[in-house]
């Protein structure tokens, strides 16, 4: 019986946070980023306010999902993300992997969804912090690379949307091509969450049994310079650094299901 009433409670709670979400964006939009706007003229100081709002949200929504009994969550290695100019590649089991992920990185810059910039309740913040849409066709890589090298903390998805509920892995060569041609190391970051929820082909509402666990580790960085020196080709070098990266994330999410 307590079981089935907590689980009940999961459910609206994800509802509940959801909602507010949503409604803190609108309002981020409507109200806060106007403000922004009269106030701080210069271009570059607004964008980095605008990621400093969203990062800390970002952390209160994280902290209220945890109060209301949805997740818990422990991260390692947090200290590595203390550094300018960083491509941070990530596996991508769940909804909120980017929450988690904007609310610990410092001056955070991220590849979003087109679609993003379209809805009312994620188009202003995006928008503000000057996020990278996907949309832009061969320029996507350079806009990336020169993030990074402006010393923007660059966060990527190579899989480019969840993974499925399957579990196969299908990673994207962009976030190769990146590395290879700025060219700059990979910080790996691990993310794991038991029982699994709020994944690609599963509903909000369908709650697990109890609450997320979520396990996220900052690791030691991949350098790039091997990849690009065995070839001497920055195609050859992608295709070989995707490759690895497939392996790397699939056999750490081996070592957590095997733990």
């Amino acid at each position: 019986m307590l079981e089935r009433i907590d689980r009940a409670w999961r459910v609206l709670a994800t509802a509940i946070a959801f909602t507010s979400f949503g409604m803190g964006g609108l309002l981020l939009w409507l109200i806060y980023f106007p403000l922004l706007d009269l106030v701080v003229r210069n271009p570059e100081r607004k964008c980095h306010y605008a990621r400093q709002t969203i990062s800390t949200v970002f952390r209160f929504f994280i902290a209220w999902m945890r109060w209301l009994g949805i997740l818990r969550y422990t991260i390692t290695g947090i200290e590595k993300l203390n550094r300018p100019g960083l491509l941070i590649l990530a596996n991508h089991p769940t909804l909120i992997d980017v929450v988690f992920l904007i609310s610990l990185v410092p001056n955070a810059n991220c590849v979003v969804k087109s679609g993003l910039l379209r809805n009312p309740f994620t188009r202003g913040p995006i928008r503000a912090a000057r996020y990278i849409s996907n949309d832009s066709g061969a320029g996507l890589v350079e806009d990336c690379i020169a993030s990074v090298q402006a010393g923007d903390n660059l966060v990527i998805f190579p899989e480019g949307t969840r993974t499925a509920i399957s579990g196969a892995m299908h990673l994207q060569r962009g976030a190769a091509q990146i590395s290879v041609r700025g060219p700059c190391n990979i910080t790996p970051v691990t993310i794991r969450c038991v029982p699994l929820s709020l994944t690609k082909g599963l509903p909000w509402w369908q709650v697990p049994p109890r609450r997320m666990q979520f396990r996220i580790e900052v690791r030691d960085d991949i350098p790039v310079d091997p990849f690009v020196e065995k070839t001497r080709s920055e195609a050859l070098a992608a295709r070989q650094l995707t490759e690895y990266l497939h392996e790397y994330f699939s056999m750490e999410r081996t070592s957590h299901a095997s733990s």
